[in-house]
């Protein structure tokens, strides 16, 4: 598998951040928007899969297939970018400012949502044999999930405001994982195993992921879910951005930036510091 330590892949994650925040845009929006289309067709494989052959945790396994992908083509998820861009801006990496951060940030999201929407008009188009009939069955689950996750959510209040919230959170928890374990590793085939295990966690506990939600939800409008676009913003997309954001940035970067990367020195039985070893 060939592994890098922790201390390695905590510089790899600052130095692919900064690589990022300074990439220009026609890069950061064609690398967007097929991380965004690749990821939306693994969303559509697997809820397929779930459909026919009922066992939602074949699609769960199947599902990280898309991840990996998009990571090993070198094209960016704005949950990634979440997590990887302000470690650079903290490390105050040449070059790397608040405004590329909002610039970094802005062009992924349109790139994902252009990507994922994309996707969502390409399988409405299939699952309807060109909107000349009503939508299969897969179209038809689709839709069922985009009104559970906006009106099953507002049924709730704000007990559903805030375990949508808590769901974005714990979701970019394991994707950001995803990312970084991918750094853990030299090899193509440990960079697989190792993302596939949070990517796994995140679909089949059914987290929020707002790119996976960029094409699950407006391919619900088109196949006739009953729930609108401000149903989608306000309980579902926007708390879910935040919520991603939240949850790659605090358990996932600057935990690792923390304590492998700023890494404190350790004391010994009369609490005198001495140094820590390379690993």
């Amino acid at each position: 598998m060939s592994y890098v330590n922790p201390a390695d892949f905590a510089r790899k994650m600052i130095d692919a951040g900064a690589a990022k925040a300074l990439m220009s845009t026609k890069d950061t929006l064609i690398r967007a928007y097929m991380a965004g289309a690749i990821l939306a067709l693994a969303a559509a494989f697997a809820v397929t899969v779930t459909v026919n052959t009922g066992q939602p945790l074949i699609g769960a396994l199947l599902f990280p297939v898309g991840f990996c992908m998009l990571y090993l083509l070198g094209f960016d998820l704005l949950t990634g970018v979440f997590t990887l861009v302000p470690l650079a801006l903290l490390d105050k990496r040449r070059g790397v400012t608040m405004k590329g951060l909002w610039r970094n940030w802005g062009l992924v999201f349109a790139g994902n949502f252009a990507g994922a929407f994309t996707v969502a008009i390409f399988m409405a188009i299939i699952v309807t044999f060109g909107f000349s009939t009503e939508p299969n069955a897969v179209g038809q689950q689709i839709g069922h999930i985009g009104e559970g996750r906006t009106l099953g959510y507002a049924a709730h209040g704000a007990g559903g405001m805030l375990t949508l919230f808590i769901r974005a959170v714990m979701c970019n928890w394991m994707v950001s994982t995803g990312v970084v374990a991918a750094m853990m590793s030299t090899s193509v085939s440990g960079k697989i195993m190792a993302m596939w295990m949070p990517i796994l966690v995140f679909f089949y506990m059914g987290f929020e992921h707002s790119i996976v939600n960029m094409f699950l939800f407006p391919s619900g409008l088109l196949l006739g879910g009953q729930f609108t676009v401000m149903d989608y913003l306000i309980w579902n997309e926007i708390p879910t951005v935040i919520g991603n954001l939240v949850g790659g940035l605090t358990f996932v970067g600057a935990m690792i930036y923390a304590t492998h990367y700023r890494t404190s020195p350790a004391v010994d039985t009369d609490d005198a510091p001495v140094a820590v070893p390379a690993e």
